[in-house]
């Protein structure tokens, strides 16, 4: 595997977190980096949003007014891979 070295400036929270990581894997920081850019690029589409998509998601929010708050969303996704991971939220009316 070739290396090339970047230099990147990240906030001290980030900097903490990916270290904690790290330290969690058994790996070092860049390791985490590749393995965080490997799962983004599988999750989404660089090449260019889908508006139609966007579209369609907002005008069934604009008729349902059904949503999951941001902060249950947060909850749920930090619980993953926990003993007591939270189950799916369900959206309700906002």
């Amino acid at each position: 595997m070739n290396i090339i070295r970047r230099t990147l400036d990240i906030d001290a929270d980030t900097d903490a977190r990916l270290r904690e990581m790290a330290d969690e894997r058994g790996q070092d920081v860049a390791a985490v980096l590749a393995e965080a850019v490997a799962l983004l690029d599988s999750v989404v589409d660089i090449a260019g949003p889908d508006i139609a998509e966007d579209r369609r998601r907002l005008d069934a929010f604009k008729q349902t007014r059904a949503a999951v708050p941001l902060g249950e969303v947060k909850s749920w996704v930090e619980s993953w891979g926990s003993a007591n991971e939270l189950p799916r939220p369900a959206p309700r009316k906002c």
